[in-house]
């Protein structure tokens, strides 16, 4: 006799595309959803490698760099440790603003380095003067920090601290990119970033589950030099690997499939830079609408992110009922994080939103605001 395993019969509501504005993980197009269903091809494959060749450029052109893009399957807290396992000798110089920088830092420690850290407030930067006084005062052979602090919506000058490594011998600057890169300008080539990531996650818009990475030449040289890089995470590994259009372990095929098609769907866009244009207009339309509502930034102006906004609550008001409240209008928001989960709430406008799908949001949140 043969047993049939039961089939439920209960559809599943697919939520409208566009109502999504958590900060991560971001909504993914449906374009781009459609083509992870794609057969399986072989890790080795010539089709693999013909599939690594044809977004090689693509993924150059995004993250403004001529270097090779490393794409690892894992999330972009793997590429945290790549950069210290491959970039930091003997003890790091942590800039910390927030609750992923405070992960940087710990991920020195983990991996057996010395952690320097300079603290500023949540909802606060680390300037370039203050880098540049705390390395004249602590030598440190790297630098970690977060460009777009997911949890604050603080954007980091991290150019000026990239002029400000410069000026010191042998210091590695390395840069969590995560809701930064493919968002909003990030000159990884221009800046002398040594080693910058993300992941798919975010203003990329694809599924969860991809990090992509550069490093220097800098870093190349200083990995070299380093015995314990580890295996999952060997940048050397990753830099043979990538040059030769191989992955370095058995790919995530299906979310190489999603970026394939994003990065054709980008550039129709008009390129990055369209696409950094759109995310700075969903940046100014949030401050219009706050200016107008009496609503607070937590970071100082000109310091906002341009792919999420963190608002300060109303005295009486908690993140909770706010982002409930939206959800039973089918939008999602993020309450705040760590510290300021219940005063806050984060808008994550990144990815492929827009300012019109923002222009119906943001009365939503104004009726729940009263």
């Amino acid at each position: 006799m043969t047993s049939t395993a039961s089939v439920p019969t209960h559809a599943v509501a697919v939520p409208t595309f566009g109502k999504f504005f958590l900060p991560g993980p971001t909504d993914v197009h449906p374009e781009v959803l459609e083509a992870m269903i794609r057969p399986m091809i072989g890790h080795r494959s010539s089709a693999m490698e013909k599939l690594l060749q044809t977004v090689a450029p693509k993924l150059g052109a995004v993250c403004r760099t001529a270097r090779p893009v490393f794409v690892g399957t894992n999330s972009a807290t793997g590429f945290m440790e790549m950069a210290v396992r491959n970039g930091v000798r003997r003890r790091a110089l942590s800039l910390v603003n927030g609750a992923f920088s405070e992960r940087f830092a710990g991920i020195v420690g983990a991996c057996g380095k010395e952690c320097i850290r300079l603290d500023v407030p949540l909802g606060a930067a680390v300037e370039p003067d203050m880098l540049r006084d705390a390395l004249k005062r602590t030598p440190v052979d790297a630098v970690t920090c977060v460009h777009s602090e997911t949890s604050t919506g603080v954007l980091q000058d991290v150019a000026g601290y990239s002029e400000v490594v410069q000026e010191f011998d042998d210091v590695l600057l390395l840069v969590d990119c995560v809701t930064s890169m493919v968002g909003s300008p990030v000159e990884t080539d221009a800046w002398k970033l040594d080693f910058a990531f993300t992941g798919s996650q975010k203003a990329l818009a694809l599924p969860p589950g991809l990090a992509l990475g550069v490093a220097s030449e800098r870093m190349v040289s200083r990995a070299k030099t380093l015995e314990e890089r580890g295996a999952y995470f060997d940048l050397i590994s990753f830099l043979t690997a990538t040059t030769k259009f191989q992955p370095t372990n058995t790919p995530a095929v299906s979310l190489l499939y999603a970026l394939e098609v994003q990065l054709a769907r980008i550039e129709r866009e008009g390129g990055i830079e369209a696409r950094w244009k759109r995310h700075d207009a969903m940046r100014r339309r949030v401050e219009a609408w706050s200016a107008e509502h009496g609503v607070k930034f937590l970071p100082r102006e000109g310091r906002h992110s341009w792919t999420v906004s963190c608002l300060r609550l109303p005295e009486g008001k908690h993140s909770k009922d706010v982002v409930g409240a939206l959800k039973q209008q089918g939008w999602t928001i993020g309450a705040g994080y760590g510290a300021l989960k219940d005063s806050t709430i984060r808008i994550g406008h990144m990815g492929d939103h827009t300012v019109a799908a923002l222009d119906e949001l943001l009365p939503l949140i104004g009726r729940a605001l009263e």
